[in-house]
């Protein structure tokens, strides 16, 4: 008799179980097809600058999250304009990627888009930017760079610097460590800072792109600065800030802080980027 009173009761239990169960699995489904969560954060300035040479943009599609950051040669006519037409052609050709296979081709395909437009709006006037770009697909990092603005990793309180700056500089060292040339001779050339590779140079050359993508930790934060950024505050300034539990827009507004705080007299356009990874 206890038996028949209490069927209905299991009966019951048991169709909630189940209601959970699938609830459950649903949910499992769902979270196996979603992306990452990426948080982004970004600052500007335009220091002591008559004119902000600096542009940026960001985007997320089912591809990923780019961003892209571009700072215009100022030593050069028409700096924004040509980092805004870089910028802008990178992210209209991601948005155009139809496979996260085809991220490496995109960096080499969007590079020569942007030098070639630039070249043909400026008509033979010299002009040029500097690009770094980041897409964060999957958890993986893949980055395209040309010129002297830099990208980083900075995870658990130490940065891993990604690019190359393509500058004089960094010939003269390669020179010296086959000991061609002396340190003194490195830090003494007058142009050791001179750009050997930009957007909107005829003599461009390939962008240069990760040789594989890079598995990336959860809470890791990936930096994109033009020089403006860091001419102007240490590693150790960036990472007091990055270090703090705060977002990464917060973040990006204490860089600028900080870089403005120093009131230097020709300071640059600075530009910084920061994408977090949430998984």
């Amino acid at each position: 008799m206890e038996e028949q009173q209490l069927l209905p009761y299991l009966i019951v239990l048991a169709f909630i179980i189940s209601l959970l169960l699938l609830f459950y699995v649903r949910r499992l489904l769902l979270n196996r097809d979603a992306k990452p969560n990426i948080l982004i954060g970004n600052g500007q300035t335009i220091g002591r600058r008559e004119e902000q040479d600096d542009y940026f943009s960001t985007a997320t599609t089912a591809n990923g999250t780019i961003a892209v950051l571009a700072d215009g040669i100022s030593g050069l006519a028409n700096g924004r304009v040509a980092s805004t037409i870089a910028v802008t052609t990178f992210i209209q050709e991601f948005l155009k990627l139809n496979n996260t296979k085809n991220i490496p081709l995109f960096f080499t395909k969007a590079s020569r888009l942007s030098n070639t437009e630039i070249l043909r709006n400026f008509k033979g006037t010299r002009g040029g930017t500097t690009l770094v770009a980041a897409v964060i697909s999957d958890g993986y990092l893949y980055w395209g760079a040309v010129g002297d603005s830099i990208i980083m990793i900075f995870r658990d309180g130490e940065f891993i610097n990604i690019n190359q700056k393509h500058i004089l500089e960094s010939l003269l060292e390669e020179r010296y460590l086959a000991g061609e040339v002396t340190k003194d001779d490195v830090l003494d050339h007058p142009m050791r800072k001179r750009l050997i590779n930009y957007l909107g140079y005829e003599g461009f050359k390939n962008i240069e792109i990760c040789k594989a993508p890079i598995p990336l930790h959860k809470g890791d934060k990936v930096i994109l600065c033009s020089d403006g950024v860091y001419n102007s505050v240490t590693e150790i300034e960036l990472e007091k800030i990055l270090s703090k539990n705060i977002s990464p827009y917060d973040a990006a507004q204490e860089i600028i802080e900080a870089v403005e705080y120093k009131r230097l007299r020709n300071q640059d356009n600075a530009t910084v980027i920061i994408l977090e990874n949430g998984w």
